[in-house]
């Protein structure tokens, strides 16, 4: 009965969300060039195109979500060659790219040549040339807008209008290659970031929600818009708490008719702190790794040491879990965390220990 019903949510929401995603006027690029293996989910893995289990263990290339939005350029971290020659030296196999809703859709708010088309061309030309490179690229709807003024922030939930726009241009471009993942909002904190019922209900449902002055985006609505696409690539879906939750993530789990969802988890260390710092927490993780992939989307100690990280990595190492270190960038180890000191690759604190894990694991 349970799932007769969820079908039928789901079917009405196809024809009500089509509707909504109709607005956007974005002309879409193709993203076709592919060397990275396609991903794509069975029972509880990750697996490549022969059906190998795949475990990501990548960074994020932080830059593209603000840049455009501050009005000096696109990315932050370059997006070139170097860049990938130093990741791959590293041992990195996955790559998150933090985007920016305004600036994707175009909005007249951003400068000229940081938006719309220009922006568009640049993220596909940089994820074509990740993927090229033979890594795993996952895309997310970083940083996001509310009404009529541009994405100058996090959000604590999406916009039931933007994303709807954002989702169908962005899981169209990039439809064709089965190497990239859409993580599909980065951390919601509905109910004044709370582990609550309603805040659960608000991350999959959408609507009205405690805490939130917009009409929201649920979960299964933007799956809903990426499936009307024709994509089937892997979609992250994350919990409440700034994405630190994954308590009630079953019981709350969209509807997929394609059954490619992952569990996306943010997870820091002290001082900036998240859920699962605690361990005796983690086995919470355990129960949602067994029936389905998890992907840590984001993780760092921001106490520029890596004592954290390291106890993090070893327990996802052995479980075959997937996870992206935070962040790419020159900035400080403790605000960010950054992991380089240069774009030469050279590791800050922090960062020599993820290097050290990643290259004992290649």
């Amino acid at each position: 009965m349970r799932k007769a019903l969820a079908a039928a949510a789901v079917a009405a929401l196809i024809a009500l969300l089509t509707v909504v995603a109709r607005p956007s006027t974005v002309s879409i690029p193709k993203a076709d060039a592919k060397v990275a293996p396609g991903v794509r989910v069975v029972g509880n893995q990750l697996v490549d195109e022969t059906g190998k289990k795949v475990q990501l263990r990548g960074v994020n290339h932080s830059g593209a979500q603000y840049a455009c939005s501050e009005g000096w350029g696109i990315f932050d971290a370059p997006a070139t060659d170097a860049t990938i020659a130093a990741m791959k030296a590293w041992g990195v196999n996955a790559v998150r790219v933090p985007l920016n809703e305004t600036c994707w859709l175009g909005s007249t708010q951003v400068r000229p040549g940081m938006r719309g088309s220009t922006y568009r061309n640049a993220i596909t030309a940089w994820v074509t040339k990740l993927t090229t490179a033979g890594m795993t690229v996952i895309v997310d709807e970083h940083w996001t807008q509310t009404d009529a003024k541009k994405a100058t922030d996090q959000r604590v939930m999406p916009s039931r209008i933007y994303s709807a726009m954002y989702w169908r241009s962005v899981a169209a471009t990039f439809k064709n290659n089965p190497a990239v993942m859409f993580d599909l909002f980065n951390e919601p904190y509905p109910d004044n970031n709370r582990d609550t019922t309603a805040a659960w209900k608000c991350v999959r449902d959408g609507g009205t929600c405690p805490g939130v002055k917009f009409v929201t985006a649920g979960m299964q609505e933007l799956v809903v818009i990426v499936r009307a696409t024709g994509a089937n690539n892997v979609i992250l879906v994350p919990g409440p708490e700034y994405a630190g939750s994954l308590r009630r993530w079953l019981e709350f789990k969209p509807v997929d008719p394609a059954n490619q969802l992952a569990a996306s988890v943010h997870i820091y260390g002290l001082p900036l702190d998240s859920p699962y710092r605690d361990q005796a927490r983690w086995p919470e993780i355990d129960k949602v790794a067994a029936k389905v992939p998890v992907v840590i989307g984001e993780m760092g100690d921001t106490d520029c040491t890596h004592r954290f990280t390291d106890k993090l990595t070893k327990y996802a190492d052995a479980r075959n879990i997937s996870y992206l270190a935070w962040g790419w960038v020159v900035s400080d180890c403790a605000d960010e965390p950054s992991l380089i000191k240069d774009y030469k690759g050279t590791p800050s604190g922090f960062g020599a220990g993820i290097k050290a894990g990643l290259q004992k694991k290649r």
